[in-house]
């Protein structure tokens, strides 16, 4: 964890490389969604990507440590909650377990619902 935090220096964080935006981790084919929302709020608001290729795996932050073998470490990915603190705890925790290809997505559920709209469906359905 020191070696991570050591890293992010202004360079780090000012130029923006910890985060991605919605639209453009939806790009991502074969990716995975991080979910760290508890199991409450997935229940009343869910994502499914699989029109994007992207798998969505809800392990909530508190299991993330000892649920973390189910995340593959050959494949990006990106970090998601409700208002962008639990995913950048999740960003971090992954970085310093050595997931190296994960980033922050910089959404909360209005960024992604917005996302999801009949025009950008039917796109991916050609």
């Amino acid at each position: 964890m020191e070696d991570v935090l050591r890293k992010m220096d202004l360079s780090f964080t000012g130029t923006g490389q910890h985060k991605i935006m919605p639209q453009a981790f939806l790009e991502k084919e074969d990716a995975i969604l991080l979910d760290v929302r508890s199991k409450e709020e997935v229940e009343a608001l869910s994502f499914n990507f699989s029109l994007w290729k992207i798998k969505v795996v809800n392990i909530p932050i508190n299991e993330l440590p000892d649920r973390l073998n189910e995340l593959p470490k050959d494949k990006f990915i990106g970090t998601f909650c409700a208002s962008a603190t639990r995913s950048a705890w999740a960003y971090i925790y992954l970085l310093s377990k050595g997931f190296e290809n994960t980033k922050w997505i910089d959404a909360g559920n209005e960024d992604f619902a917005a996302l999801i709209k009949p025009g950008s469906v039917f796109k991916k359905t050609k």
